[in-house]
């Protein structure tokens, strides 16, 4: 259904330019000056690390998987980020061509500025061995599976013009990855998942869009009855831009849509580029060797003291095998006891390795994979347990177990600014191509009217709020419903109506995303184990 012209002209923007020649060589030669940094910078690691190179076969799966995870997130960025700037091209804000650009950059800024703790939320729901052996086959499989799915479902939601979420979409991937490998190895499959994390997940992504839909609805209500200005709640005067305050309102709204997205999505892309780089090269990129040299003192004194508390509330011989013992446990938290026992064992291998060693950055290449090892199952075993039904620390043990994963984290989850660079080209020049089947899908098939300036604003304002809250949070939730929800919600409250096959459609995208992703990667890791 098609927006009606109306009599003083057609507000509908003008969407038919085409980036001339010097935009083109522009975006070429950012896109080249990344990956002649990414280059260089992934040389420079590698020669700090001291490794000796006898083979190129790591490094020709290393580029096919960045240039997969790279690739993820370019789709994502035209896929996402045309939401954020449906609203300013159809109030006219700013034209087209400037609000893409604009938007591009502050994907950017966003991807450079985030936390990382996103990034982090989204690893934790893969399969622990697949996590622990991920420079393996089966580990290879696992990241070019669930990273084909999504780009697979994005690009063929994107084709038919439906705003579907890229976050959505990567966490059916993982769950279908995690019972896939479950059902491969005999066991159950929901054994494969940790479903706590994705119910943590899931439920930020099933209220997001409900949380955009009401909360714009009733700022735009409340607008209606405190600003009194006819013109804010109806269609643009053909495409003369809305004054100046709104105007503002409107491009700052996008702003921090744009920036909040890259923030929030673009870290779902460092985490997947930093598994890919410890499995290929764990003797640069396994540990943190940016960790300053005198906090390794500080980290034994911490991890000493952990042990001896864990040793006064547990004090039964350590388990033959204690990585083994906390495997288990992190695979299936609930089906014994805590390995309280195992765990005062690994924390005082782990600071017996660091004492030795002096430091981080003198972890000798051959030894880095086992120390990250220890330092990942002891981290995720004091989360597990600090949650455990059955845990029964006292405040002092509890606060020390909490500390010294602090300090195991610190170690073991960082980015390195290049990749931050490489994730934020990929999703800011995504946003440059293709955008405009998701920006009319937004802009003029949600509702049967045009978008008016209150609509717009209101929604990029709720949208804006509800990402960036979820990023200081580590949840990842979707652009695309959030601020799709937001503008359906603001055409009801406005006496706009919805387009009723528009609404179905999107509620399809929305439920069949899930599963569609999940068999699409449980498939597809199948298929590779079978190559590999």
């Amino acid at each position: 259904m098609a927006i009606p012209s109306l009599a003083h002209g057609d507000p509908r923007p003008d969407l038919s330019r085409s980036p001339g020649r010097r935009s083109l060589l522009l975006f070429f030669t950012v896109l080249l000056a990344g990956i002649a940094y990414t280059a260089w910078s992934l040389k420079q690691d590698v020669s700090a690390s001291g490794t000796v190179i006898t083979t190129v076969t790591p490094f020709l799966l290393l580029g096919l998987a960045l240039l997969i995870a790279l690739g993820f997130e370019f789709v994502n960025g035209f896929h996402d980020t045309a939401n954020a700037v449906a609203t300013v091209i159809y109030t006219h804000a700013l034209p087209a061509s400037v609000a893409v650009v604009w938007s591009g950059l502050c994907n950017f800024l966003g991807v450079l500025l985030s936390s990382g703790a996103v990034a982090f939320g989204i690893i934790a729901l893969l399969p622990v061995e697949l996590l622990l052996q991920v420079g393996s086959s089966a580990g290879f499989a696992m990241v070019f599976a669930l990273l084909l799915a999504a780009i697979i479902w994005n690009l063929g939601t994107w084709w038919l013009g439906l705003p579907a979420s890229s976050s959505h979409t990567l966490i059916g991937s993982i769950i279908g990855v995690g019972i896939a490998n479950a059902w491969m190895h005999g066991r159950d499959g929901a054994s494969g998942v940790d479903w706590t994390q994705a119910g943590k997940v899931g439920y930020a992504l099933l209220f997001s869009p409900l949380i955009g839909f009401v909360c714009a609805a009733l700022l735009v209500l409340a607008l209606r009855s405190l600003l009194k200005h006819q013109a804010l709640y109806q269609a643009p005067q053909g495409r003369m831009p809305p004054p100046w305050w709104i105007r503002g309102l409107l491009i700052l709204t996008c702003t921090g849509v744009s920036f909040a997205h890259g923030s929030n999505d673009g870290q779902k892309g460092m985490g997947l580029i930093m598994l890919i780089l410890i499995g290929t090269l764990p003797m640069a990129y396994a540990l943190n060797k940016t960790v300053p040299h005198e906090q390794a003192a500080q980290f034994c004194t911490v991890a000493e003291q952990t042990r001896q508390a864990l040793a006064q509330v547990a004090p039964e011989p350590a388990p033959a095998d204690p990585r083994q013992v906390l495997s288990e446990f992190i695979a299936a938290p609930t089906a014994g006891p805590l390995p309280l026992p195992a765990l005062t064992a690994l924390t005082g291998a782990i600071a017996e390795q660091v004492k030795s060693y002096g430091s981080l950055q003198r972890v000798p290449a051959e030894a880095v994979a086992n120390v990250r090892t220890d330092m990942y199952l002891t981290s995720e075993a004091i989360r597990l347990i600090d949650r455990h039904p059955q845990q029964t620390l006292d405040s002092d043990t509890r606060h020390q177990l909490l500390q010294f994963k602090t300090h195991l984290d610190a170690a073991t989850r960082y980015i390195p600014l290049w990749v931050k660079v490489a994730v934020a080209l990929a999703l800011g020049l995504g946003t440059l191509v293709g955008w405009k089947r998701i920006v009319v899908t937004v802009g003029e098939k949600i509702g049967k009217t045009h978008l008016s300036y209150a609509q717009g604003a209101s929604a990029e304002m709720v949208a804006m709020c509800t990402i960036g809250a979820a990023d200081m949070f580590g949840l990842p939730v979707s652009t695309t419903h959030v601020l799709s929800s937001g503008v359906a919600g603001t055409m009801i409250a406005n006496g706009s109506g919805i387009q009723k096959r528009t609404l179905i459609n999107l509620l399809l995208a929305w439920v069949l995303t899930l599963p569609a992703a999940m068999l699409l990667a449980a498939g597809l890791y199948w298929l590779l184990n079978q190559v590999f």
